[in-house]
Order: structure tokens, then C-alpha cells, then sequence
């Protein structure tokens, strides 16, 4: 199946899709890495103070929001039942796998009440290739049934409301209240948990702690686009198993740089998606996305 490249969209002006996602213009080609090939890092003098951590987490922010001023969610969606369901089902699979998955879905279902309707077994085999499809079957006709019979058949836009749905979490409503209601929130899952803690920026695991802690280093109008960048970050440079560390933008930041590839042109074959030259995880942008971001020079 041929990928759509994946487009724009992150801070700015611009008009406001169905969602609620504002979308901008091109911008300029991300960044290469700064400092990344050349001088260590000077060893830290003692344990780093609130002040200091406060001003180095959110120079990461701002170095993260010029290498990837498009960050978006990468799951296809037109309305907030759409990117509720898109976002459950993205679990223990990755937003493209969804993204070839939910035309067919949308299709069959297009309002809570049809998904609550939904015969098991049709259901199931259409949400086959996202993995855990039983579970996740139960959980989409459950939130659709208390959609339909307790919410007027719409996606409620409180985080306290989202939660009493079947398969819900506080990652997923936060999905859902930024990105379909505007209303700012910390999306920790898995990359996200990863970086900040190589960031050094909370020792926590339990995501909730996490949330809080980051929460309070941030403005909360930072949240959504913060938990942007660094799931874009997580998913394009800093992997879970061999992070493109001489590649990656904010080196000079991390603690925990030279756990990865440190060798730049080595790094760079690492890249994910468009770093790497490539289309990214989302198959069918809203019209009004302007198009592609450059990949950055040398990239392969």
C-alpha cells in the first residue's frame, strides 16, 4: 500500500480543521543535529536544581518546536469519535497500522450508535490487524453504547466524562481533549515516558506521576504541542532500543546522550519517517495541510 507523504501541521496561524487542529503553512527544513558530532557534554557539577531543570526542559521544548514546527497527531481522523477510536485502537501497534485500518471501520460504523450496534464478530475481523482485536472490539462497542445512551451520541469534552468510557484512559482523553477540543493535555504514553526520563526531566513510571510532574514544568498551554514534539522525537530520533543520538537536534542537552549510535553518518541511517526522506505515519491529511516538510540535508 502506497503512503501518503504526511503533511503540516504544529504552531501558528492558520484555519481551523473539524477537529480543532489549527494548520500552517511549510516551514523551514528541520534542523541537523547541533553539537551532536563534535564536543562532549561538561560533566555536571551536582544535582540539578528546579530553576535549572525548569530552564532546560523547556530549551528542549523550543529546540523540539523549530526541528518539528509540523508536529501533529498522526492518526487519520475527521471528528472526535473518529480520533477516539483511532486512538484506542492505536495501542500496542503503531498510528499506521490504525491508519489503514479505520477507512473500512468508518465506514461500516460511522456514529456511535452504528458501532454500538456492531455485530462482535464483524467488528472484530475489521480491527483484526491492530492486534488485541477481542479486547479492543468489547471496549469500542462499550464506549459507543455509553456514548449512545448517555452522552447524546457525542464525545464528551471533559477529561472526568471521557474516563467512565470503556477503554479509556487519561492518554486517551488527553488525546482527545487536545487535539479535538482544544482543551491542552499531556499524552504520556510510551515515547513520551521514554525521552522524559532520559531527559532526566521525573524518575516516575507511573504515568499519572509523570503527567504531573512534567505538567508543572510547562505552561499548560504548552501541553498538547509539548506531547507533539516529543512523541514526533520518540518515534523519528530518540528510539527506545538504538537511539540516532549523533543525529539528534538537542545532544547538547540530553544527559543521557551516547546510550545510541553517536557516529553522525551511522545516526543518520537510523532516522524513522520523514528525517529519514520518508512519508510519516498519516495516510489521509485534512485538505488543508500545505504539504510535506524537507527532510533535513544528509539525510538518507
Amino acid at each position: 500500500m502506497s503512503n501518503t507523504p504526511v503533511r503540516a501541521q504544529g504552531k501558528g496561524a492558520g484555519r481551523v480543521t473539524s477537529a480543532g487542529n489549527s494548520a500552517v503553512g511549510e516551514r523551514a527544513p528541520a534542523k541537523t543535529a547541533k553539537g551532536a558530532t563534535g564536543g562532549k557534554r561538561k560533566p555536571a557539577a551536582g544535582p540539578e536544581s528546579r530553576t535549572a531543570l525548569v530552564r532546560r526542559a523547556r530549551r528542549i521544548n523550543r529546540e523540539l518546536a523549530e526541528v518539528y514546527p509540523y508536529a501533529h497527531p498522526e492518526l487519520d481522523f475527521e471528528n472526535p469519535f473518529q480520533l477516539l477510536v483511532a486512538t484506542v485502537l492505536s495501542a500496542q501497534t503503531t498510528d499506521l497500522r490504525v491508519n489503514q485500518t479505520t477507512p473500512a471501520l468508518f465506514a461500516a460504523y460511522p456514529t456511535p450508535e452504528d458501532m454500538a450496534a456492531a455485530d462482535p464478530e464483524t467488528l472484530e475481523q475489521l480491527i483484526r490487524p491492530t492486534g488485541f482485536f477481542r479486547a479492543k472490539s468489547k471496549a469500542l462497542i462499550g464506549l459507543s453504547t455509553a456514548l449512545r445512551d448517555c452522552f447524546g451520541g457525542e464525545v464528551p469534552g471533559r477529561l472526568e466524562d471521557l474516563v467512565t468510557l470503556p477503554g479509556v484512559g487519561r492518554k486517551t482523553a488527553n488525546v482527545v481533549l487536545g487535539n479535538a477540543f482544544g482543551v491542552p493535555g499531556l499524552t504520556v504514553d510510551t515515547h513520551f515516558g521514554r525521552l522524559v526520563r532520559r531527559w532526566k526531566w521525573t524518575e516516575q513510571e507511573d504515568p499519572e506521576k509523570v503527567e504531573a510532574e512534567i505538567g508543572s514544568l510547562f505552561p499548560k498551554s504548552e501541553w498538547t504541542m509539548l506531547s507533539h514534539r516529543i512523541i514526533f522525537h520518540g518515534r523519528r530520533v530518540c528510539h527506545a532500543r538504538k537511539p540516532a543520538c549523533g543525529a539528534c537536534p538537542i545532544a547538547p542537552l540530553c544527559p543521557a546522550y551516547g546510550e545510541g549510535e553517536t557516529d553522525p553518518d551511522k545516526a543518520r541511517k537510523l532516522l524513522k519517517y520523514e528525517m529519514a526522506g520518508g512519508p510519516g505515519q498519516r495516510l489521509k491529511p485534512p485538505p488543508d495541510f500545505p504539504g510535506p516538510p524537507a527532510p533535513p540535508l544528509g539525510a538518507e
